[in-house]
C-alpha cells in the first residue's frame, strides 16, 4: 500500500501536541526524531522527552488529501510565525521483504553465526542459530547483541542453566544452549517476544531446553550464567530480581549500557558481584560479573 507522510518542524514543548492533531487529523502512525544532531540515548525512567527542534511525521494513505491537515495546523497558535512542514510520497514496497533481503549470515568469536532462516548457511559444522526474529528484537545486528554473543562463544556452557532476561526473539538463550548450556529460561514483558523464542528455538531443534515465562510467573531457580541485554535504568531498577537469578559463583553479563552509564550499573550490583572490565562496541557496553559466594 503507497503512503503520503506529512512532517513538521516543531519545537520540544509543542511537539507531542502536533502529534496529536496529526492523530486526530487521521494519521495511521506518527514518529518524532532530531532535527538538528543532537542524539538522546536512554531518556530518565518513565520521562518521554523530546529534541530542542523536533521533527514530527504522520503517514497517511496515499488518496489522503493533505491540503485541510495543513489548514487546520496553520490555525493553531503554536505556529503563528509560521509552519514549516514538507511531504512525501513513500514508496509502495514490500518492506518485509526490503528487510529480509538485507540480513545476512554474522559470525561471532570462533564458533557462533547467526543465519536468517531464509538464507544458506556459509559454515555448515559451526555451530548455527538460524534466526527469524519476528516482531521481536534480537538479530545480532546491535552491538549489544553482538558483544553478548561474542562472550557466550568464549566460554564452556557444557550443563549449565542460563536465564535469558529480556529474551526478545530468544536469541542469547538459543546460542547459549547450541553453544552446549543443559537448560534456558527466556524472560521477556512481551508476549509477542516469548512466541519468537519458541519459534525460533524449535527452528533450531531446542525447543525441549528452553522454557519462556512472563515477569508475573516467573520461575524460581538459581542460574549458572544470567544474560541481561536491556537498558541501563531497567538493570538498576531491577537489581534485586536479576541478581536473584544467579548462583553462588555464577556469572552475570549485562549489556544495553552506554559508557557513562557504567558507574551507575555497577553501583547498583556491587556489594554481590566482582566486575571484570567492561567491553565496549560502538559507544555501547558489556558488563560480565561473577558473584560472591
Amino acid at each position: 500500500m503507497p503512503w503520503i507522510q506529512l512532517t513538521v518542524s516543531a519545537p520540544e514543548k509543542h511537539a507531542p501536541l502536533v502529534g496529536d492533531m496529526l492523530e486526530g487529523n487521521g494519521a495511521m502512525a506518527v514518529t518524532y526524531r532530531d532535527a538538528q544532531d543532537n542524539p538522546i540515548f536512554e531518556p530518565p525512567i518513565g520521562e518521554l522527552i523530546y529534541w530542542q527542534e523536533t521533527l514530527v511525521t504522520g503517514l497517511f494513505p496515499a488518496e489522503t488529501d493533505l491540503a485541510p491537515i495543513v489548514a487546520n495546523l496553520k490555525k493553531s497558535s503554536y505556529f503563528k510565525d509560521g509552519l514549516n512542514y514538507k511531504t512525501d510520497q513513500l514508496e509502495d514496497k514490500d518492506w518485509e521483504r526490503e528487510w529480509m533481503d538485507n540480513f545476512h549470515p554474522i559470525q561471532f568469536g570462533k564458533r557462533l553465526w547467526v543465519c536468517p532462516s531464509w538464507r544458506e548457511i556459509p559454515e555448515p559444522d559451526a555451530v548455527n542459530i538460524m534466526l527469524d526474529p519476528g516482531m521481536a528484537f534480537g538479530t545480532g545486528t546491535h552491538p549489544t547483541t553482538a558483544l553478548c554473543l561474542g562472550w557466550l562463544d568464549g566460554q564452556e556452557l557444557s550443563a549449565k542453566t542460563v536465564v535469558d532476561f529480556g529474551c526478545g526473539s530468544g536469541i542469547l538463550a538459543i546460542g547459549a544452549l547450541l553453544l552446549g548450556a543443559k537448560r534456558a529460561v527466556g524472560i521477556d514483558i512481551d508476549q509477542q517476544a516469548l512466541i519468537a523464542s519458541k519459534e525460533n528455538a524449535q527452528r533450531n531443534g531446542v525447543a525441549q531446553q528452553l522454557e519462556v515465562y512472563l515477569p508475573s510467573n516467573q520461575p524460581t531457580l538459581k542460574a549458572d550464567v544470567v544474560v541481561a541485554n536491556i537498558l541501563a535504568g531497567p538493570l538498576q531498577e531491577l537489581a534485586n530480581v536479576i541478581t536473584d537469578y544467579v548462583a553462588d559463583n555464577g556469572e552475570l553479563v549485562m549489556s544495553g549500557i552506554l559508557e557513562r552509564q557504567i558507574p551507575a550499573v555497577q553501583a547498583a550490583y556491587q556489594d554481590k558481584f566482582v566486575f571484570s572490565p567492561p567491553s565496549i562496541k560502538e559507544g555501547w557496553v558489556m558488563l560480565h560479573a561473577k558473584r560472591k559466594q
